[in-house]
């Protein structure tokens, strides 16, 4: 019986993680669809980074009682599950409580884990009604309805339901129990099962553990669907984040080898350049997904949803359409759609007249961006919305000619005067004489 229950485990892990790392392919596959960039320049300051960003929570902890708990649900989520090691060892080789030839430290970690898994419930229970009974502003804007504000809450009852499951399982255990170290909380809840006898505990610590484990592999498989899913690309997002100034743009190549053409007095303006025939149509900015660079569409997987950028930014403050946060669902939810063409039509993209800009983000949007660089200053886990609305903004400008009528009539006078005012050189300094 041992033996059936062993093999079943090792079928259950098999399943949960090869399931996960066919999402994992999926989601390789979508960020490879954008443009390459290179960001494997100063590689000690990206480390640093990522140390002090995803692993530091250094940008999380600026509001500092969302931040304080969200480090209580980080850490005591990522430390418990350090546990998971003992539970797969356990299953595997019919062992119970591996570790618990450490002694006194492993009773010391146990202890740890439950003064943790406690924090954690009392940090969920603050969430959950920060979101469903004080309402805080930046949860309740049109784009976080419907399957956003359910998966956030759905995340929330996992937590709550995983460290029950562990302090229950712990309080059951009867080996455990008499053990007298590691049990600081969980001896507490083992005197609501006083009553039952030894083959009833051992029972209920049976079904909680094998639960446990199955609670852990759906969580597992769940972040792909989930914004949660940063809890595993926060670090590879802060490591490849752009290291340039804020407000310092990407300069396009087409452009740059145009205007040294045009400086340098010993080119022939007229002559034939060089074609590569096997390189793709040149595009001007980007219209879809495919047209962003990868590091911009790992953003859109990575990002939390928190509404940090979207509650500082002044266009959505004053009104205005714009939200930085639905840029980068709006980003994710079409790289997903595209993928799932690929995935229908056998590895090829088949175009289905969609694409990001108009069918997902406007250019009332785009337009509304003052970009003052406010979100991507505000991000925890350094996620640009402002790029990909630049490089949108450059569709419509350079491909479309669609700029706002007061944009076109100051290119309009850049051209002409050489200043955006609608006034030729000549005429700059008459406003001295109105006097």
């Amino acid at each position: 019986m041992a033996y059936i229950d062993n093999l079943v485990f090792a079928l259950l892990l098999i399943a949960g993680i090869g399931y996960f790392t066919m999402n994992v392919k999926k989601l390789l596959r979508n960020i490879n669809l954008g443009r390459d960039v290179n960001r494997s320049d100063n590689p000690s300051e990206r480390w640093k980074n990522m140390a002090m960003i995803a692993l530091g929570q250094s940008k999380m902890i600026k509001r500092p009682i969302a931040g304080f708990l969200h480090v209580i649900v980080y850490v005591g989520f990522i430390i418990i599950n350090i546990e998971v090691l003992e539970i797969i060892i356990d299953g595997l080789f019919g062992t119970h409580r591996i570790f618990s030839v450490l002694g006194s430290l492993y009773g010391f970690l146990i202890g740890s884990f439950e003064i943790l898994a406690v924090l954690v419930l009392v940090a969920v229970i603050i969430f959950w009604t920060r979101r469903n009974v004080v309402k805080l502003k930046r949860f309740m804007n049109p784009e976080m309805k419907a399957w956003p504000k359910n998966d956030a809450n759905y995340i929330l009852y996992f937590e709550v339901v995983l460290m029950s499951l562990f302090l229950t399982m712990n309080a059951t255990d009867v080996h455990f129990q008499e053990m007298n170290s590691g049990n600081i909380i969980s001896q507490y809840i083992a005197q609501l099962f006083s009553s039952f006898d030894v083959s009833q505990l051992h029972l209920i610590e049976r079904v909680t553990w094998w639960i446990h484990i199955c609670g852990i592999l759906i969580f597992l498989n769940y972040l792909y669907f989930s914004k949660h899913l940063h809890i595993l690309l926060a670090f590879p997002n802060t490591y490849f984040a752009d290291l340039n100034p804020l407000g310092q743009f990407d300069t396009l190549e087409s452009v740059t080898k145009e205007v040294k053409l045009m400086m340098d007095p010993t080119a022939d303006p007229f002559a034939a350049q060089p074609v590569d025939e096997n390189a793709a149509p040149s595009k001007f900015g980007a219209s879809d997904v495919q047209d962003l660079n990868w590091v911009q569409l790992l953003n859109a997987y990575t990002c939390t949803e928190c509404g940090r950028c979207t509650s500082v930014c002044p266009a959505n403050i004053t009104g205005k359409k714009l939200s930085p946060r639905k840029i980068m669902m709006d980003t994710r939810d079409r790289l997903e759609q595209v993928g799932k063409n690929i995935d229908a039509n056998k590895g090829v993209f088949i175009p289905d007249n969609i694409s990001l800009l108009n069918d997902y983000i406007s250019a009332e949007e785009l337009w509304a961006c003052t970009t003052c660089n406010a979100c991507v200053e505000e991000c925890p886990v350094n996620i640009s919305p402002l790029s990909i609305i630049m490089d949108m903004r450059r569709y419509l400008v350079m491909e479309q000619s669609a700029a706002p009528q007061p944009v076109n009539a100051m290119m309009t006078n850049i051209e002409n005067n050489g200043a955006p005012w609608p006034y030729n050189q000549m005429d700059r300094l008459n406003w001295k004489d109105e006097n």
